[in-house]
C-alpha cells in the first residue's frame, strides 16, 4: 500500500551537505537528520562543524561525521568524500550550499576577488559534484543532487555581480546535469533562496534602510530564517520527488512573483 509518509523519510540514506556547519547548511541539515538521514558535513572550520555535529546528534541521534575541507580544491573534495564513504558506506544525496560573496560595485572588483566567489560557488560545486556522481554511477541506484542556487540568478541585484554570476552557473548547471544524468536516475534540482538572515547576510541585514527594503518588497513580509529551507530540502532529497529533475524551486517568501 502506498504511503505518503513514507514518500518524505530518509531513512537508511547518507546526505553530505557543503557549508553544512551554520546557517542555511545547518537548517537543511536538520531537515534531513530530522528526517532519518545519516550526514556529512563539511565546511573550511572544524571547530564549527563539530559543534554542528554534537547538537545535530543530541537533536536526532543520527551519524553524522564532520570533515574540514575548501571546497575550491578538488584534491580536498575527493579526500572528504573518500572518508565520508569509508565510514558511511554509500552518499545517496548530495546538497551543495557552500558559498561566499563580495559586495562591492562592478567597476571594482579584483581578479582575485572574482576567482575567490567563483572557486568556492560554481567550481566547488561542479567537482564536488562530479566525485559524488561517479560514486553514484559506480553503485548504480541513481542518487538526489540539491544545489543552492540564488533569485540572483534570475534577477540583478546591484554590487553583487560576481555572485550572481556564480548562481547563473548554479542554475545553467542544474539543468545541463539533470539532462545527462536522468538515464541513471540521478535527479539534479536546485533551491534558490531569497533574502535569508545568515551570517552571510548578516551585514546586509545590519543597515536599518536595507534591511526594511528587503522587507517591503518580501510578500511574506520578513526575510527567511535556515529552517525554512528543510522541508524544500527534504522534499528534494526523498522518494517523494522521485518525478523532478531539472526544477529551480524558489524559497523566497514570494519575492520572484512580486
Amino acid at each position: 500500500m502506498e504511503n505518503v509518509a513514507q514518500l518524505f523519510s530518509l531513512a537508511g540514506k547518507v546526505a553530505l551537505i557543503s557549508g553544512g556547519g551554520r546557517g542555511l547548511g545547518l537548517g537543511m541539515a536538520r531537515g534531513l537528520a530530522q528526517a532519518g538521514a545519516d550526514l556529512v558535513l563539511i565546511g573550511r572550520t572544524q571547530t564549527q562543524l563539530e559543534e554542528a555535529r554534537d547538537s545535530l546528534i543530541e537533536e536526532t541521534g543520527r551519524r553524522v561525521l564532520a570533515l574540514a575541507a575548501d571546497v575550491s580544491k578538488p584534491e580536498e573534495l575527493e579526500r572528504v568524500v573518500d572518508r565520508s564513504l569509508a565510514e558511511l558506506g554509500a552518499i545517496h544525496v548530495l546538497v551543495n550550499n557552500a558559498g561566499i560573496n563580495v559586495r562591492k560595485p562592478f567597476v571594482q572588483i579584483s581578479p582575485e576577488e572574482y576567482d575567490s566567489v567563483m572557486s568556492v560557488n560554481l567550481k566547488g560545486v561542479y567537482f564536488l559534484t562530479q566525485r559524488v556522481v561517479r560514486h553514484m554511477l559506480e553503485r548504480a541506484q541513481g542518487g538526489k543532487i540539491i544545489n543552492i542556487a540564488s533569485l540572483t540568478s534570475q534577477i540583478g541585484i546591484s554590487n553583487i555581480s560576481v555572485y550572481g554570476a556564480s548562481k547563473g552557473g548554479v542554475f545553467a548547471l542544474t539543468k545541463a546535469l539533470a539532462v545527462e544524468l536522468a538515464p541513471h536516475n540521478i535527479l539534479v534540482n536546485a533551491i534558490a533562496p531569497g533574502y535569508f538572515r545568515t551570517p552571510l547576510t548578516d551585514p546586509v541585514f545590519q543597515d536599518p534602510a536595507r534591511a526594511e527594503w528587503i522587507r517591503s518588497r518580501t510578500p511574506l513580509g520578513r526575510p527567511g530564517v535556515p529552517w525554512d529551507l528543510a522541508g524544500a530540502a527534504v522534499f528534494l532529497a526523498s522518494a517523494a520527488s522521485d518525478y523532478l529533475t531539472g526544477t529551480v524551486m524558489f524559497v523566497d517568501g514570494g519575492w520572484m512573483s512580486g
